[in-house]
């Protein structure tokens, strides 16, 4: 397998390639251990762990996929009035992943369109972040207790870590991973209370558990190319 992968993206390392198949694996056996009735779900989950580790490269495919991702996921919210992963995902992360496949195309590392330029916050910035955080977390609750979305809070807090984690995706920052695990986190509880009722919701589970393992690997990653690049700068 690892050939094949190797063959069609040169770059993957044997560690990334692994990563990627064991989240596959575990997606796709959840899937029918669970008894999940939609492909929908599926589908999601292998485009959504496939975005995340070209984004965990750096690649701008990795923000593709991940508009993909968000409108299908946004679907699926849809089906357990999970209003506002709904509202977030079409209203926020679809769009934002959109403006970040632009800025990251338009940021290539040395010319290198398979690798975006890492970029660092400044500190008005990050104060301009939290502040904006803050505005978005106050308006999107109103916004859901209007919508009487299921586990208002937690659906709360999950637009909070979303909006953080595409607004420092979108400024090319190696936080937005953290953001996003920390949002995959927040998932995990929300559909775990769905799972509840329905069983099947348990592949949800395991698709969010699957995302933190690699948006933790694209943490760890990304401190990797940004100290390279900055090295590189330097020297």
């Amino acid at each position: 397998m690892y050939e094949k992968f190797k063959s069609m993206y040169p770059s993957f390392s044997k560690g990334e390639a692994a990563l990627w198949a064991a989240s596959v694996t575990l997606i796709v056996v959840s899937f029918f251990i669970f008894g999940a009735k939609s492909i929908l779900t599926l589908t999601a989950s292998l485009i959504g762990v496939t975005a995340l580790i070209f984004n965990a490269k750096g690649n701008p495919a990795g923000q593709f996929l991940m508009i993909v991702f968000s409108i299908l996921y946004g679907v699926i919210s849809y089906s357990y009035a999970y209003y506002g992963e709904m509202i977030t995902y079409l209203g926020m992360t679809a769009p934002m992943a959109l403006f970040a496949l632009v800025a990251w195309l338009r940021h290539p590392y040395n010319g290198n369109r398979a690798e975006v330029q890492v970029n660092r916050l400044t500190g008005k910035e990050t104060v301009f972040m939290a502040a904006l955080t803050a505005v978005v977390t106050v308006v999107f609750y109103f916004l859901l207790a209007a919508f009487h979305t299921a586990n208002l809070l937690l659906s709360t807090i999950s637009v909070t870590t979303s909006f953080l984690a595409v607004y420092l995706t979108f400024r090319r920052s190696a936080y937005f991973a953290i953001a996003y695990a920390a949002n995959d986190i927040v998932l995990i509880f929300l559909w775990m209370l769905a799972a509840l009722s329905d069983l099947s919701y348990v592949s949800v589970i395991i698709c969010f558990v699957t995302f933190l393992a690699n948006d933790i690997y694209g943490f760890i990653n990304w401190l990797r190319i940004q100290k390279r690049q900055e090295s590189s700068t330097k020297a």
